[in-house]
């Protein structure tokens, strides 16, 4: 009992000294950011007017009077409320930035600059604190779970001191054999030469290999979202950017770059739900409820609703018999919509999308989702279900995907004991089918 109350103690201190060490990186990146976005806008300013950027020029920002506030501040004051809405933004629209050109001090308005920059900021501040609140909820249980074979370890340990007949130079082996383990190292592996340790050495071989696995897949992972939140919140800051230079006298420009940031907004935003459905899964606290329902009505679901909300292209359904199988009927249905808005993004306005449903000669139900589409590579199929895979990056971020939908399709299905088959050839469309496995007979 005080074993496993330690090991609990162990999980949460790993747990949170690794929540403290992400919150002290996203704290200096946000600084970082905010430092040379205002820099940058410094630099701009002074350069436009035809004078150097020299670092000893005086400059800095005052308060003005509300009464002094130009047009272009006054209507942002107006539509605070409306949008995003920072804490002390009223202040900030009252600054301007004051700096000398040609012996003379020069006046610059501020105010729209620092309210868009902060709104940017408190966008990527609440995404940090999901990432945050996600680590602190679950880090505690892969702590624990990373550390039991530990555990176990340690335990055959002592059971193996408290044997009178155990050879206390063997031990000595054993710990200068742990000792040289490079938890790092790709082929680091415990290698005593002693057979009446090879089942301790296998433990400790296969507790290796998992922690390096796992470490991997974190890594890319934390990296690819990384990679994939830049992407949106470069296109709020380049269009904040432009808002300041030409929206305070275009309306177009300003129309336009409002669609594009409530846009981005929107990806990012599903994005982070599409995160946190895959880190609830991965950490165990996404119940199933399993129950046997229709496969036919489900996909009849489907097709309905894509025929109703897309009439771009030309939907067909083939779904007869009334096919029954055990599963989360929503969860079921949620990988079926993932397959069909999958193909609807790559394939050409006018071209038909398949849905058909059926029993195999197993006994076994089975769904699938046909397009005309662009096709995928024979290479790229055996990666088309990792996570922020792309196969064409560039025509995936034009049609709004996130890299994410296909990997929860295949979690979903993984968890009814399910599998896909693909077929695919490029240019002329794709075939993905998802079969359920056997139902037990009466």
């Amino acid at each position: 009992m005080n074993q496993t109350k330690k090991m609990r103690s162990i999980s949460r201190s790993v747990n949170r000294s690794w929540v403290l060490q992400l919150f002290a990186i996203f704290l200096l990146f946000d600084i970082l950011a905010f430092s040379m976005a205002s820099w940058g806008w410094c630099w701009f300013q002074e350069t436009s007017q035809g004078q150097d950027f020299q670092i000893n020029t005086p400059r800095h920002f005052e308060l003005l009077e509300k009464e002094d506030i130009p047009k272009s501040g006054q209507k942002l004051a107006e539509s605070a409320g409306r949008w995003i809405q920072v804490p002390l933004e009223n202040t900030l629209i009252r600054i301007q930035y004051v700096h000398e050109a040609g012996g003379r001090e020069t006046t610059v308005y501020a105010g729209r600059f620092l309210v868009f920059a902060c709104r940017c900021m408190a966008a990527v501040m609440l995404i940090q604190l999901l990432i945050l609140l996600v680590d602190m909820l679950t880090g505690s249980r892969r702590a624990r779970k990373h550390l039991a074979p530990l555990y176990e370890i340690s335990q055959m340990a002592r059971d193996l001191t408290s044997q009178a007949a155990f050879d206390e130079e063997k031990f000595h082996h054993l710990e200068d054999a742990i000792s040289q383990i490079s938890p790092t190292g790709a082929d680091s592996k415990l290698r005593t030469g002693d057979a009446e340790l090879a089942g301790l050495e296998l433990a400790v071989n296969n507790l290796l290999e998992r922690m390096r696995q796992s470490y991997q897949q974190q890594a890319r992972f934390v990296s690819d979202a990384s990679h994939e939140l830049r992407t949106p919140i470069a296109v709020i800051q380049g269009y904040a950017n432009m808002l300041d230079r030409w929206g305070k006298d275009d309306e177009n420009i300003l129309e336009e770059s409002i669609a594009a940031i409530k846009s981005e907004s929107d990806h990012m935003k599903k994005l982070v739900e599409q995160l946190l459905f895959l880190a609830r899964g991965d950490s165990g606290r996404t119940k199933l409820v399993m129950e046997e329902f229709s496969l036919t009505e489900t996909i009849k679901e489907v097709f309905d609703e894509s025929v109703m909300i897309d009439s771009a292209h030309r939907y067909q359904l083939k779904a007869d018999e009334d096919i029954r199988v055990i599963g989360d009927v929503s969860m079921v249905k949620q990988a079926a919509r993932i397959l069909v808005d999958n193909a609807a993004k790559y394939t050409p306005e006018g071209s038909e999308i398949l849905l058909k449903a059926g029993i195999n000669d197993k006994g076994a139900g089975w769904f699938a989702v046909q397009d005309e589409g662009i096709g995928i590579s024979q290479e790229d199929v055996t990666h088309m279900f990792e996570r922020f895979f792309r196969s064409d990056p560039a025509r995936s971020r034009e049609s709004g995907g996130t890299g994410l939908g296909l990997s929860i399709a295949k979690w979903i299905i993984d968890r009814h004991g399910g599998s896909f088959q693909v077929l695919s050839w490029e240019d002329i469309g794709t075939r993905i089918t998802v079969c359920f496995p056997s139902q037990p007979q009466d």
